[in-house]
């Protein structure tokens, strides 16, 4: 720091007091009893003011009026002594009172006061100058206090004291701030104003002069100070602060505040600050030293770690002793004085080692590395001498000698090139071997190689910068400051007092290399630092030139996968032999969009099918055609089809059928057309295809079959001769008729036709159809399974009636296996049996679920009565699914007990009693359970059946079931409303074929009356004959004769005729159950001919006459096997 007086004026009086005007472009003195105000640009004095008759002490520039408007009048407050000076806070709520007692009072506004700080020296150190810091920034207000005690103390405006009183060694008279508060002016009977820094450590003297200084302010917002002195001496001075700074690659350290220093990293924008309370007079840095140089002592620091990243720095050395010295400069283990033309090499203890002296003064002198301890300066000098010097080396050697002085100097990263800035402000560079000056530019002020490129530096000056690459023209743009370092593509650039690091695009060096097809340079000009724009342009430049290794490292940088993957086979189909550049580069254009540039290429290369392959991949059709002219069909053909396929993908499906059509390739073609629906297409192709192009025939009928057109497909499975696609086609359309027709001409087919059928009938609820196609397929097994599924279904969903029938459909798919296969006979019989007991199981239990669960009954007391006891009696054994013997119990009970059936109603309630009753049911049941017991304990004798073999009356409740409790005769009941019918069954004696039977009952012969015969009882046969040699009795028929009569024995004793009395027998008596083979058929006799009994000649379920036809009136089939009364008899 030094001081420059700018201007300077006598008074004739002391000068007590001045002021600035707040723009700082005038001054207010106060002079006796006058005021002076001055022009602070050139201290002309612009008016004296007269007003006062008195001495001016005080001025001061009111910037917001003279008191509150609010206020009528100015408050006045007493002071416990003389007032010497005062200042107000920046927010002016305190004001801070210097007393001549040496009390400090601070009182807010309305005068009261706050704080009292009563200092040591008491009434001996008077206080003569206060000031408050202005600045906005500090966290508290500081409060600075110079008494003649010789004291410079701060205070917090709590009246804490900040840190301890500074000793001045004379008695101040004035105390003052900066603008923004980083310096304090203070002067007195020392006779002249010293720099303090905020915190109070003396920067240096300003202006020394001939008395005493009553007053010194500084300029606002400026680094102007004036001085008022007691002999009336005004002076006016500039304060010039020099920049104290060093720089090692991208480490900058500078002072801050005088005493502080802040390492900055410029780029990683760290930063440190390294606190110090001297003032910081030289900065020096190199590597992971530091050195700062202040009045008294030297401080060597030192880095914690060698992380390049790390910026704490600890103390290593301390050299206590004062230097003189022009430039300072930090070695790894020494530090290097510049005095004038004197170089001086201490050790870090403070040891001289060497000393230079040069023929010149010293302009510059820079650290260029080498190993430790012997590291090597670089040094120029006014007369144009350029040396370097190694610090463990007395002889400096000598680079080279210009005529101009020396201003700035670099050296390259290889240390072959040298760039020197002289003081005409030229950049000339030189090779360092030869001496020979290689190229030299105007307006420069600061030089600056980069350390990572041999052939790139960069120069500033003019406010431009200016980058040089190799002997390529200068690239400029603008650019304020000095060039101090360039690393990479950042540029350190000083400018005031800043350091800053600019990004710099390598942009323009690059394309120069460019141009010269320099790939490999301009690669590494690029690592630098470019936009992506350039790693592109540089990639596409270079793989033009097929320069691929740069290629594909610029195309990497960018991530550029395509043209890495192009790069890529190009190398591999380099290494297998092939080295045709015509075709590398053809490759490329292609890949760049240049397509015809790429085809002549490849035409020239003798490739032209790699073109074709081209401008068919871009749908380029026309230029393809053109390339071919009268090329090989085949490569016409070949290129159709490219197009058809393009037509295809952009969905144009009529263009690219002709096209598939004209290529030759049906297929497409009939896929598109088959997609799209164009039937009218599809059968123009088939009919037009040869018989033996079968696949694409196939093709079609499938399109054929798919779009509802089953005469075309037929007609193309024809002409292919696919018969059995043919039966399959008549078979998913339900042509039936056309698929019978073809399986009579092929019999291989049946299977392929009956079954399908047969599920289709199945699924239509045609079952007796089913059964029959299931037979003529031949697939018995399947049919059976189809209908246990649905009867399951049916008796799962209650729909019992269905149920029935379904069993009946069972039975007699049973009793045709049975018929046809003799190893599953017995079983299927079985089957057929139980099957056939379910289904009138199920029949009569329909009746039973429908009176339960629906409100009205359809049917009289007497049938519900006589089904619920049928049911009853058929489930001795075991309770079939679905079926609920609560139902049949409660239905018995109901009607019994309306009937006269007491004692059956109560023995059905009984039963009840012991089964889990439904909710619905339990208060009927109760009820009915109480009621009953009012009946008399018998039932009614109209209800009793009756056997019509034995004439037996048999109880309501049979524990054999349904038959006759004398001669075990089974029951033959109605199938409509389960009265006992009056028929007996017999059989035939052994001998006698069915055929034969019905021939003998046909005759109708008339009967004799002296006809002996006779009932004869057979017990060792356990059997009834009808012969003829028994004794003659007078009876007309052999079947009335005898039946009345008790049973002997447990078992049942059928009756059997013999042909006289199946001659004798009427035909209108006898009812025959025809039952396909290997069944017997059944016989019946009719007791009493004149009542009618109707036989169902599919079922053969028995009904009286006249409820067979009610139903099927009602129903228009049979109520049991649903037999259609317009079917003919099988």
């Amino acid at each position: 720091m030094r001081a420059a007086l700018t201007w300077r004026d006598q008074a004739e009086h002391c000068i007590y007091d001045l002021a600035f005007k707040p723009d700082g472009t005038q001054l207010i003195i106060a002079a006796g009893n006058r005021l002076l105000v001055y022009d602070t640009s050139d201290g002309t004095l612009i008016q004296p003011l007269k007003g006062h008759k008195d001495t001016v002490y005080c001025v001061a520039y009111a910037k917001d009026g003279l008191w509150s408007p609010e206020q009528k009048s100015v408050s006045k407050h007493k002071a416990s002594s003389k007032i010497t000076c005062c200042s107000w806070t920046n927010d002016g709520q305190y004001l801070a009172l210097g007393m001549f007692n040496g009390i400090v009072s601070i009182r807010n506004k309305n005068g009261e006061e706050k704080v009292k700080i009563e200092r040591t020296g008491g009434v001996s150190s008077p206080i003569w100058s206060i000031c408050w810091n202005p600045s906005r920034d500090e966290r508290n207000d500081t409060l600075a206090v110079a008494d003649w005690g010789q004291k410079l103390s701060f205070y917090q405006l709590s009246g804490k004291q900040i840190g301890k009183d500074r000793m001045l060694n004379f008695d101040p008279c004035c105390v003052s701030y900066f603008t923004k508060g980083e310096y304090i002016l203070l002067g007195g009977s020392d006779k002249q104003v010293s720099l303090f820094t905020k915190d109070g450590v003396r920067l240096g003297t300003i202006g020394e002069q001939s008395s005493w200084v009553w007053t010194c302010k500084a300029k606002p917002d400026s680094n102007y100070v004036v001085i008022g002195c007691q002999d009336g001496t005004i002076s006016f001075y500039q304060l010039i602060f020099s920049t104290v700074h060093g720089l090692y690659k991208d480490r900058y350290a500078y002072r801050d505040s005088m005493t502080d220093v802040i390492v900055q990293h410029l780029i990683t924008e760290q930063k440190v600050r390294i606190k110090g309370r001297e003032l910081v007079k030289k900065i020096a840095i190199y590597k992971n030293r530091l050195a700062i140089q202040m009045p008294e002592k030297i401080l060597i620091y030192e880095l914690y770690s060698d992380d390049s990243s790390d910026m704490y720095y600890r103390v290593k050395e301390k050299i206590v002793k004062k230097f003189e010295c022009n430039l300072l400069v930090v070695c790894s283990d020494h530090i290097i004085l510049c005095q004038e033309k004197r170089l001086q090499c201490l050790s870090f203890s403070g040891v001289k080692e060497r000393e230079w002296l040069m023929e010149s003064l010293i302009r510059y002198i820079k650290v260029i590395g080498g190993p430790p301890g012997r590291e090597g300066l670089l040094v120029g000098l006014k007369n144009g001498q350029i040396l370097k010097i190694f610090v463990d080396n007395v002889f400096a050697i000598v680079l080279l000698k210009q005529s101009t002085a020396v201003r700035c100097l670099d050296m390259s990263a290889s240390r072959n090139k040298l760039a020197v800035v002289d003081e005409n402000d030229t950049c000339l560079v030189y090779d360092i071997h030869t001496k020979e000056l290689l190229f030299q530019e105007p307006n420069a002020n600061s030089v600056a190689w980069n350390t990572q490129c041999e052939d790139m530096l960069c120069f500033s000056g003019g406010g431009y910068l200016n980058i040089k690459a190799s002997n390529f023209p200068v690239h400029q743009q603008k650019l304020q400051g000095f060039v101090v370092g360039y690393n990479g593509s950042k540029i350190f650039c000083l400018h005031v007092f800043s350091m800053s690091a600019v990004e710099v695009p390598q942009s323009a060096p690059m394309y120069q290399y460019l141009e010269r097809k320099m790939f490999k340079e301009a690669y590494q000009i690029a690592c630098l630092g470019v936009t992506d724009a350039d790693w592109k342009e540089l990639a596409m430049e270079a793989l033009e030139g097929l320069e691929f290794e740069t290629a594909k490292k610029a195309f990497t940088r960018i991530r550029d996968l395509r043209y890495l993957e192009l790069i890529s086979s190009i190398e591999e189909r380099k290494k297998h032999g092939e080295n045709v550049n015509e075709l590398f580069l053809a490759d490329v254009y292609a890949y760049q969009g240049k397509f015809h540039e790429a085809a002549k290429l490849y035409k020239k290369s003798g490739h032209e099918n790699l073109a074709l392959d081209m401008y068919s991949d871009l749908r380029m059709f026309d230029y393809a055609k053109d390339f071919l002219r009268s090329g090989d069909p085949k490569d016409t053909k070949m290129l159709i089809k490219k197009q058809a396929d393009w037509a295809k993908n952009i969905n144009e499906p009529k263009a690219a059928v002709e096209m598939y059509l004209s290529a030759g390739e049906h297929m497409k073609a009939i896929e598109i057309s088959g997609d799209h629906g164009w039937v009218d297409t599809l059968i123009e192709v088939a009919r037009k295809l040869d018989k033996a192009e079968r696949e694409p025939l196939l093709k079609c009928a499938f399109y054929f079959k798919k779009l509802d057109n089953p005469g075309y497909a037929a007609e193309t499975y024809m002409k292919v001769g696919d018969l059995k696609a043919l039966v399959h086609l008549y078979v998913e359309t339900l042509r039936w008729e056309e698929a019978f027709a073809l399986s009579e001409k092929h019999p291989e087919f049946k299977d392929d036709v009956y079954v399908p059928y047969a599920q289709w009938l199945a699924e239509n609820d045609r079952f007796e159809e089913a059964q029959k196609a299931f037979h003529k397929a031949g697939r018995q097994s399947e049919a059976v399974r189809v209908l246990e599924q649905l009867t399951h279904n049916a008796v799962v969903e209650s729909r019992f009636n269905d149920a029935a029938y379904y069993y009946w459909m069972l039975s007699m798919q049973c009793l045709d296996i049975a018929q046809e296969n003799e190893q599953q006979k017995t079983e299927m019989l079985q089957k057929f049996h139980h099957f056939q007991h379910l289904a009138e199981v199920y029949h009569v239990y329909h009746y039973i679920q429908r009176y339960t669960e629906e409100p009205f009954s359809f049917h009289l007391p007497e049938t519900l009565f006589n089904i619920s006891r049928f049911l009853l009696h058929s489930l001795t054994k075991e309770t079939p699914l679905g079926i609920s013997k609560v139902n049949t119990l409660f239905a018995l009970a109901k009607q019994s007990k309306a009937l006269g059936a007491y004692k059956l109603a109560r023995h059905a309630y009984d039963k009840l009693q012991g089964l889990q009753i439904p909710a619905r049911f339990q208060k009927s049941i109760e009820l009915g359970s109480l009621t009953i017991r009012s009946k008399p304990f018998h039932d009614s004798e109209e209800l009793v059946p009756l056997c019509y073999r034995c004439s037996t009356n048999n109880p309501l409740l049979n524990n054999l079931g349904n038959v006759c409790i004398n001669c075990r005769q089974p029951f033959v009941f109605s199938a409509s409303s389960y009265e006992v019918l009056h028929l007996v069954e017999f059989y035939l004696e052994d001998g006698i074929t069915d055929e034969e039977a019905v021939a003998l009952i046909d005759l109708e012969a008339p009967r004799l009356n002296k006809r002996e015969n006779k009932w004869q009882e057979m017990m060792n046969a356990q059997s009834l004959r009808l012969d003829d040699n028994a004794d003659v009795i007078e009876d007309d028929d052999p079947f009335t004769a005898k039946l009345s009569f008790e049973q002997g024995g447990s078992e049942f004793v059928p009756v059997i005729v013999n042909r006289a009395v199946l001659q004798s027998l009427s035909r209108r008596d006898v009812l025959i159950k025809r039952w396909p083979k290997p069944l017997r058929w059944q016989y019946y006799r009719s007791l009493l001919p004149d009542a009618s009994i109707t036989m169902c000649p599919s079922c053969f379920q028995m009904f009286h006459t006249e409820d067979y036809e009610l139903l099927v009136l009602q129903h228009n089939c049979c109520p049991f096997c649903r037999r259609r009364i317009d079917e003919s008899n099988q």
